[in-house]
């Protein structure tokens, strides 16, 4: 394996642990909620949660253009497998009794995880198809302009798939009450909305990190792939 394939892989570890992180990281997180007003013209209303969550949909992007849409599959089984683990460690952590001199109280650490068994249940099943959606929508954009407009495809697939995510999360919560209803509308806006700002301002990221990368490897052609047995 030459230095360049090595290369090629160790970076598709760190994206792939980068992706792993802010995946559990935002479903640990998420019964906080903090408001935000830029430049005066929206209140949003936010669950800290979301701040880590569209990390992962910029990086199943970079990764779908530069590895393809197998890889960035496996990065997504990957996440369902770390969530479900992360999810089994605070069930035994839930469940062992705190000692008298626990500066973590059993309340108190029930309180703070209490909803986590819902909220990771209710992010999977969403992440599930927001992100497999993603991936294929991104394909799909890509076949369609014969690999051009980056900026076409990394913003169509992450519009679609968000909006499916967001109001599929905010159905499960509200459902099994975590959140009330009457919020269902002003979260679904303010986290929508959110999302959306996002994908546009993380555009040129995604093209500063896909133009070093495929110069980089020498990857000629718009759209062509990373062929690791080849580099």
């Amino acid at each position: 394996m030459n230095q360049r394939k090595k290369n090629a892989e160790t970076i598709y570890l760190i994206m792939a642990g980068l992706f792993i992180t802010s995946l559990v990281t935002s479903n640990l997180i998420f019964q906080k909620f903090f408001s935000w007003n830029p430049f005066g013209l929206f209140e949003f209303e936010l669950s800290v949660g979301i701040i880590a969550y569209p990390i992962t949909f910029l990086i199943t992007d970079i990764i779908s253009e530069l590895y393809g849409r197998k890889r960035a599959n496996k990065v997504v089984v990957a996440g369902i497998f770390a969530s479900f683990f992360a999810l089994l460690i605070i069930i035994v952590s839930t469940e062992a009794p705190a000692t008298t001199w626990s500066p973590i109280s059993d309340v108190v650490f029930k309180k703070v995880f209490g909803f986590t068994y819902i909220a990771v249940g209710a992010s999977l099943a969403a992440y599930l198809l927001a992100q497999f959606m993603d991936v294929q929508m991104f394909h799909f954009w890509k076949r369609k302009t014969k690999g051009k407009h980056l900026w076409l495809r990394n913003n169509f697939s992450t519009f679609s798939s968000q909006l499916i995510d967001t109001a599929s999360i905010l159905f499960l919560l509200c459902s099994f009450g975590v959140i009330k209803w009457e919020l269902f509308g002003m979260l679904l806006l303010s986290g929508y909305l959110f999302k959306v700002l996002f994908a546009f301002f993380d555009t040129p990221i995604i093209y500063l990190l896909v133009y070093l990368a495929r110069k980089y490897f020498q990857i000629e052609g718009q759209g062509k792939e990373l062929e690791l047995d080849n580099v």
